[in-house]
């Protein structure tokens, strides 16, 4: 019983300083080839445990409320899944990065056409913003990827990424599986325990998020110590491709209130490439894997940044 009660309070430790835990994740994934390389093979794993402890962590009611008033999560789904892919795909084609970097075009155009990250409702949890909110257009979101997805990658790469109807049945049974999994906790476990629980969830989504950001980091170290200009430029860029889509996009949507528009920029602005990068089987350039790691890091560092500001505009709201 002690042990049991240590473990909560470590995780309640960890929950309380998320952010902080998720930005050093990619520097231990740094510091530490050998635990990178480690994790690197349940990457996919990862994600479906994100997702289920954000199916957990939310209230089911406030979830379905979001539902019953479907404007605004339609509006972010098209924003996010519609309006960006297509002015970033054609801005990219024309500055011919198709043909100067046809490498990092590959990822930059399956990072456009992927959907908001599954742990984006747990960063959403830890800025102290609209968790619901968040999930309900992460659930849409994803639910449209096999359709937008096809329809971009064969404008913009010429082939669709993969079968709509495979892609999207994958993407049903993790979605619906995770939903399932977190309602049969909550069922057993009651309603009031996971209330309470939400620090411990929190510092339980933190740790799948540092696993995953430290498996993101095999390789990097190589390249940097390969060509750093490189990898310094491709970081640069994917820092001022995630600021830009949140800033933008928390100023399209500043109507419906400061905060629930950054939590919308959230989803807008980190994309889960790796779900992509599935549906390729991996096989994907080498400059591509390497702005996948790197992209990372502003998903993992720009929350901590951002926190005194996301906090502000939810105690506003």
């Amino acid at each position: 019983m002690k042990l049991f009660d240590a473990l909560g309070v470590a995780l309640s430790l960890v929950g309380r300083h998320g952010t902080l835990v998720a930005a050093a994740s990619v520097f231990v994934g740094l510091a530490i080839p050998e635990l990178a390389a480690a994790c690197k093979p349940y990457l996919g794993e990862t994600i479906v445990v994100l997702l289920m402890l954000a199916f957990l962590r939310v209230d089911p009611d406030e979830l379905f409320h979001h539902f019953t008033r479907p404007g605004l999560i339609a509006a972010a789904t098209i924003w996010a899944m519609l309006l960006v892919p297509a002015v970033l795909g054609t801005g990219f084609l024309a500055i011919d990065l198709n043909h100067r970097m046809p490498g990092l075009y590959f990822m930059l155009v399956l990072q456009m056409c992927a959907p908001g990250l599954m742990s984006s409702p747990a960063l959403a949890a830890l800025l102290g913003l609209d968790v619901a909110l968040t999930l309900a257009t992460l659930i849409v979101s994803t639910a449209i990827t096999p359709l937008t997805a096809s329809v971009f990658t064969h404008v913009f790469l010429g082939t669709a990424l993969a079968s709509p109807l495979g892609f999207g049945l994958r993407l049903f049974l993790i979605i619906a599986g995770c939903a399932l999994a977190a309602a049969v906790i909550r069922r057993v476990a009651g309603r009031t325990f996971i209330e309470a629980q939400h620090e411990r969830i929190d510092g339980l989504s933190v740790l799948a998020m540092f696993m995953f950001a430290v498996a993101a980091m095999d390789g990097v170290a190589d390249h940097f110590r390969a060509n750093p200009l490189l990898v310094i430029e491709l970081t640069a860029f994917a820092f001022a491709l995630a600021l830009g889509l949140i800033a933008v996009t928390a100023l399209v949507f500043r109507r419906v209130g400061r905060a629930r528009a950054f939590a919308i920029g959230l989803i807008a602005g980190n994309r889960n490439i790796g779900l992509m990068l599935a549906a390729t089987s991996f096989a994907v350039p080498d400059v591509a894997w390497l702005y996948f790691a790197l992209a990372q890091f502003p998903i993992y560092l720009l929350p901590h940044l951002l926190k005194p500001l996301a906090r502000r505009l939810a105690a506003k709201h």
